[in-house]
């Protein structure tokens, strides 16, 4: 078992796009507005009594979309000033970068993943769920615009669905070539969402990397983060491309994460239910942050290693009680 370092922390459930592929048709976006999110002191508390102290150092904030949390500007401060932090990165779908990149950059996040499934809008507005506006240039400015307040490299995450986007990935690849952008192709978990799985929903990181390969050539980057993607390069480009297969490939063996929720579960790994640990509740009925602590050492001492193939052995039905957008991806 790798050590567990790194945290990724839901700051709100909701989402400004309504995904059909994270977020089923008949789920309401307000489903965490109907729970108490943990505040941003509760937050902060965790990481310094008892995240901190248990050796996490690396943290990501993610959603739902994480940029809908009043204050988030003053919570990224609070969590990059704190002196165990070695890593801070956000997960966003790029909407509101326009007006909150600068000042995001400024309170000591550094490391940005920008979701972008599409180059066509059209597809974009199929993909997010919305026809009226035109979403998709908002998130391509606020692309442009993180990457020019200082967010480099900038990240990009594609998930690649058949059928839908899966004749784009030259073209999403291509971005790399003259950026230093990391793009990363995502195989599809429809957690929460099974009736996908009546057609094949992913399309394996080999199929796309031959689909590269065919074109450009493709070469191993020595590039690593804090992640599970395997990276490579097209020769001579500036950036990567990064392949995270969680479908064909697993990749439990390398994991070294736990996830938080806004409404405080923490999950010892994605595809686990069964062994969450409700810290909001502990936290607000009085419980000391040293026994918190305890019953979070020792859920890193069992975390499970479960496999997409094994994810039915994560919870007691077989049936997971909350999407991807709801555990925060």
């Amino acid at each position: 078992m790798n050590r567990v370092d790194y945290l990724r922390i839901s700051l709100i459930d909701r989402c400004n796009f309504r995904c059909q592929y994270c977020m089923p048709e008949g789920t309401e976006l307000d489903y965490i507005l109907r729970q108490e999110l943990l505040t941003h002191e509760e937050i902060i508390t965790l990481l310094k009594e008892v995240f901190i102290p248990l050796g996490f150092s690396k943290f990501r904030l993610t959603g739902g979309e994480p940029l809908l949390r009043p204050g988030i500007v003053d919570l990224v401060k609070d969590i990059a000033s704190l002196s165990a932090t070695e890593d801070l990165s956000l997960t966003t779908n790029g909407f509101l970068l326009p007006s909150l990149a600068e000042d995001l950059y400024n309170a000591g996040l550094k490391r940005i993943n920008i979701s972008l499934d599409s180059l066509n809008p059209d597809t974009f507005k199929t993909i997010i769920g919305h026809q009226k506006a035109d979403l998709w240039q908002q998130t391509w400015s606020g692309i442009q615009t993180a990457y020019q307040v200082g967010f480099d490299p900038l990240k990009l995450n594609i998930v690649v669905i058949p059928g839908v986007n899966e004749s784009e990935i030259e073209a999403l690849a291509e971005l790399s070539i003259k950026k230093n952008w990391h793009i990363r192709f995502i195989e599809f978990m429809p957690i929460g969402n099974p009736e996908l799985f009546k057609d094949r929903a992913w399309v394996p990181s080999e199929e796309i990397r031959e689909k590269i390969r065919e074109k450009w050539g493709l070469i191993e980057s020595n590039i690593k983060g804090n992640g599970p993607a395997d990276v490579f390069k097209i020769p001579g480009a500036k950036g990567t491309l990064g392949f995270i297969s969680q479908m064909s490939e697993c990749f439990c063996d390398r994991c070294n994460r736990m996830r938080l929720s806004a409404d405080g579960l923490l999950r010892p790994c994605l595809l686990n239910e069964t062994g969450q640990i409700d810290l909001k509740t502990l936290l607000r009925h009085g419980v000391q942050t040293i026994e918190i602590k305890e019953k979070v050492a020792h859920l890193l001492n069992i975390k499970p290693e479960i496999n997409y193939k094994q994810r039915d052995s994560g919870n007691d039905t077989g049936i997971y009680q909350r999407t991807m957008s709801q555990i925060g991806g």
